[in-house]
């Protein structure tokens, strides 16, 4: 567990790095203005080959926004976990210490997502409803790799039913992945919006996961 601790967190810094690395190639690395009214992606001879081969496929984006309310639902559920601990307890500070940083994280989480929307690196390579929209780094990507993993996490902590656990956890995981499989085949992002998703959500859970084994707490509400 110690070990586990170390090795998430200095696993999660390098991929952090690698997103803050990654994020400014893709704007000095092969620019080309190939996207919709002429905007500017990096890696642009990649981006359009794999862009190619994949086409457009708006009923899968289309799914992937709709189970993207999955995640969102485990955020309203832990929230919900986190209120009646303080209720109940009388106090927020007594709250388990795993569920508080989750809040700070999924804060982080939507903060990232506001920072993106606010000052685009790049843009979709099709137009959504006639008007260009922020495509870096792909937010349904970021927020199912962000929260996904946690419920993963929190399964494996605190559910005792090693049957329902593991069965649990194999959906987490297929669910996770399908949707970042979809994101990529929908060809609503370039490729590099996924990579980039892919580094920043996994750097911000395992630096989630190192400071709640740290930091300890009780279990709490099961």
């Amino acid at each position: 567990m110690k070990e586990r601790k170390h090795r998430d967190m200095v696993i999660g810094m390098a991929l952090l790095l690698c997103f803050g690395v990654w994020t400014a190639l893709i704007q000095c690395i092969d620019v080309q203005g190939i996207g919709p009214k002429g905007t500017e992606v990096g890696f642009a001879n990649i981006n359009m080959w794999f862009h190619e081969i994949t086409g457009v496929h708006m009923g899968i984006y289309v799914a992937t926004d709709w189970l993207e309310l999955a995640a969102i639902l485990v955020c309203m559920y832990f929230a919900w976990v986190g209120i009646v601990q303080s209720i109940k307890r009388k106090s927020l500070l007594r709250v388990d210490v795993d569920i508080l940083l989750l809040g700070v994280y999924y804060a982080l989480v939507i903060t990232c997502y506001l920072v993106f929307e606010v000052f685009p690196v790049n843009y979709r390579p099709i137009l959504i409803d006639g008007a260009l929209e922020a495509s870096y780094p792909s937010s349904t990507t970021l927020l199912v790799l962000s929260v996904m993993p946690t419920l993963k996490y929190q399964i494996e902590r605190r559910m005792r039913n090693t049957t329902w656990r593991k069965t649990m956890v194999v959906f987490v995981v297929l669910f996770s992945w399908g949707m970042v499989l979809g994101r990529l085949v929908s060809g609503v992002h370039w490729a590099t919006d996924i990579i980039g998703s892919v580094l920043l959500a996994n750097g911000m859970f395992r630096m989630y996961r190192s400071l709640a084994e740290t930091l300890g707490g009780k279990h709490g509400i099961q």
